[in-house]
C-alpha cells in the first residue's frame, strides 16, 4: 500500500514555480486548476523518467485503475499514482496535511525498534499533532491527549485512532470532491486515450 516512488512527495512539493504567495492567497478555481495542472505535468515527467529506468514497469494508470479510484478511498490510496494525484488535489485545496499525516502513520506502523518508534512518534507529534504544529491536523482533545500521553513509550498503535479520524475526514470531504473534480475527469480521459495531456 505504500509503493511510493523515491522522493516523489518532496519533488512534487518542491514545485515553487506553482506555489507563489499570490497562488496561496487565491481562491479562484482557475488558479487552483493551474497549480494542480503544473504539478500533474511534473508528475508525468517523473513517471516517464522512472519508466525509462525500469524499462518494463509502467507507473501510468490504466483506464481500469482510474475507474477503480472512484470506488473507494482505499483503492485510490493503494495506487501510487492515484495517491500522488490525490495529494496534488489536496494541495490545491490547502489541506495536504491530512494525507501527509495519514502517510506518516502508515510508515510509523512498519517500525519495529522502540528507538525508531520513539523518534518517529515525536516527529509526527511535532509536525502534525501538537497545538500550533506547522501542519496541525484537526483532532479532538481526547485523541490529541492520548497521543501526548503515549509519547514516552509509543507503540505501533499510538496513532491509530487519529489516523482513523483523518481518514474519515478525507473520505467524507476531500475524496468526493476529488472524484467530482476536473483533475479526476482529465485523468480519466487521458487514461482512456481521449487526450494526451492535462490541459491548464
Amino acid at each position: 500500500m505504500r509503493e511510493n516512488l523515491p522522493g516523489l512527495s518532496s519533488q512534487i512539493m518542491a514545485l515553487t514555480d506553482c506555489m507563489t504567495p499570490t497562488d496561496l492567497a487565491a481562491e479562484e478555481k482557475g488558479i487552483k486548476k493551474k497549480k494542480w495542472t503544473c504539478r500533474l505535468k511534473f508528475l508525468l515527467k517523473i513517471n516517464s523518467f522512472t519508466l525509462h529506468l525500469t524499462r518494463n514497469k509502467s507507473y501510468r494508470p490504466t483506464a481500469d485503475d482510474v475507474n477503480q479510484w472512484a470506488q473507494s478511498l482505499d483503492k485510490l490510496l493503494a495506487h501510487k499514482y492515484g495517491k500522488a494525484a490525490f495529494m496534488i488535489f489536496l494541495q490545491s485545496e490547502f489541506c495536504e496535511e491530512n494525507i501527509e499525516f495519514w502517510t506518516a502513520c502508515e510508515d510509523f506502523r512498519t517500525l519495529s525498534s522502540q528507538k525508531e518508534l520513539t523518534s518517529k512518534a515525536n516527529s509526527i507529534y511535532e509536525e502534525f499533532v501538537k497545538n500550533e504544529a506547522p501542519k496541525e491536523i484537526n483532532l479532538d482533545f481526547h485523541t490529541r491527549d492520548a497521543i501526548t500521553s503515549s509519547l514516552h513509550n509509543p507503540t505501533v498503535t499510538s496513532f491509530v485512532e487519529a489516523q482513523r479520524k483523518v481518514y474519515s475526514l478525507m473520505e467524507n470531504n476531500s475524496y468526493p470532491r476529488f472524484i467530482r473534480s476536473d483533475l479526476y475527469k482529465q485523468l480519466c480521459a487521458v487514461a482512456r486515450g481521449e487526450g494526451k495531456h492535462i490541459t491548464p
